[in-house]
C-alpha cells in the first residue's frame, strides 16, 4: 500500500491536479481536514471508501489510521489544503511513516498564495520592482519562529511578503513591517481564496488593518505586502523582449 499526501488546493473543488483526482479515485481510505478540504472532492472516492475527517484528531490518532490502512493493504489519500510543501504539517506524519516503514508519495497542489495572486490579478514578481517572494507566518499562538525569521528581519529585504495564519494579528504585522516598507506600501488580504465567498481587500500598510478588522477576517486568509502589488511602471521582461530576439538569446 501507499499513503498519498495530496494537495487539495486552496478551496475551489476544481483547483486540484488531474493526478490528485485520479489518486483519490483509487484509494480505499481517505483522510481529510473537513474544515479546509472541499467536500466535493470526497465524491471522487471509490464506492465504499473509508472516509476519516481529521479536523478533530491529533497526530497520534491520524498516524494510527494510516498504520491501520497499511496493515490492511489499503492505499490512503491523505488530503491537505493548498500544497503539501507549505505549512501543511506533513513533515511529522512522514517522519512517523518512515519509522514504521510505510511507503508514501506526495502529489503537489495549488498553494493559497497562488490562488490569492490570481484573485488580485497580480504577478508577484515584476521586472525591476521585485523578484523575491517570501512565504512566512507570525508566531503568536503557534510554534515559535526560528531565529532570524521574525518579521523585522524579513522586512529588511523589501521583498514581497506573503503571511499565512496571520490575519488575526494584522495590527502586529503592520507595526513590524511599516518601518521597512512605509505606510504607503501596497498591501492586500485575500480570505477564502478561490471559494464562492472569497473576499479581497486592497490597500496599503496604512489602512489594511482597519479593513481587515471591519470585514471580520480572522482566519483562512493570507496577507500580502510589497511594492509589486501596485507596480504599474516597469520594463518588459527580458524573456520576451525585442532585444533578446536580436541577440539570439
Amino acid at each position: 500500500m501507499t499513503v498519498y499526501f495530496i494537495g487539495a488546493g486552496p478551496g475551489a473543488a476544481d483547483l486540484i491536479t488531474v493526478r490528485g483526482t485520479r489518486t483519490i479515485a483509487r484509494c480505499a481510505v481517505c483522510l481529510y481536514a473537513g474544515s479546509l478540504v472541499p467536500v466535493e472532492l470526497l465524491e471522487q472516492c471509490p464506492p465504499g471508501a473509508k472516509l476519516v475527517d481529521t479536523a478533530n484528531l491529533n497526530l497520534d490518532q491520524i498516524t494510527a489510521e494510516l498504520l491501520a490502512a497499511h496493515r490492511a493493504g489499503q492505499d490512503v489519500a491523505r488530503l491537505h489544503s493548498g500544497d503539501p510543501s507549505v505549512f501543511s504539517a506533513v513533515a511529522e506524519q512522514m517522519r512517523r511513516l518512515d519509522a514504521a516503514g510505510v511507503p508514501y508519495e506526495v502529489v503537489p497542489g495549488v498553494p493559497a498564495f497562488a490562488a490569492a495572486a490570481a484573485a488580485l490579478k497580480r504577478e508577484l514578481t515584476v521586472p525591476a520592482v521585485g523578484q523575491t517572494v517570501i512565504l512566512t507566518r507570525v508566531a503568536q499562538q503557534a510554534t515559535p519562529m526560528p531565529a532570524g525569521e521574525d518579521l523585522a528581519t524579513l522586512g529588511r529585504s523589501g521583498a514581497l511578503l506573503v503571511l499565512h495564519l496571520a490575519a488575526r494579528y494584522v495590527d502586529r504585522v503592520v507595526a513590524e513591517l511599516t518601518p521597512h516598507y512605509g505606510t504607503d506600501c501596497p498591501a492586500a488580504v485575500v480570505a477564502l481564496a478561490s471559494r464562492p465567498d472569497e473576499l479581497v481587500l486592497r490597500g496599503t500598510l496604512g489602512d489594511i488593518a482597519e479593513q481587515v478588522k471591519a470585514a471580520g477576517v480572522v482566519r483562512t486568509a493570507v496577507i500580502l505586502v510589497g511594492r509589486t502589488l501596485g507596480a504599474e511602471q516597469f520594463p518588459d521582461s527580458h524573456l520576451y523582449s525585442v532585444e533578446r530576439d536580436r541577440c539570439g538569446a
